[in-house]
């Protein structure tokens, strides 16, 4: 919204120079020379205020890509930290999921060889 505002003012800025330069030579009570001179005037302070236009847009654009860049590093260190995580749960779930199945198939073994064998599993 503001960069169209700007874009805006600067064509109001240009037809305006241009309207008054014309009417300005039509209706100037000045010699040639004078009106010459005011015009080479008029059009270097045009010229200094487009280059004012034009240096602060940089201005702006640098500072939205400066916050565009601090956002993008931000979710990317937030998605970052999110992903650790979700990987450090992934594998302590794996892992007590792991020891229980273990824990379950010794118990199993165990049970085994208590009814065949009337005894407990032999120490390897």
């Amino acid at each position: 919204m503001a960069e169209e505002k700007g874009i805006s003012t600067l064509g109001w800025f240009v037809a305006g120079v241009s309207i008054g330069a014309v009417i300005g030579i039509l209706f100037a009570p000045k010699s040639g020379r004078e009106t010459r001179e005011d015009l080479i005037t008029g059009a270097r302070e045009g010229s200094e205020f487009l280059r004012t236009k034009a240096h602060d847009a940089a201005e702006k654009f640098g500072d939205v890509v400066d916050r565009s860049k601090t956002q993008v590093a931000d979710l990317y260190d937030r998605s970052k930290d999110q992903w650790d995580d979700l990987v450090e749960k992934s594998r302590d779930y794996v892992s007590d999921k792991a020891s229980r199945v273990t824990a379950a198939m010794d118990a199993g073994r165990q049970a085994y060889y208590s009814s065949t064998r009337g005894e407990s599993e032999p120490k390897v």
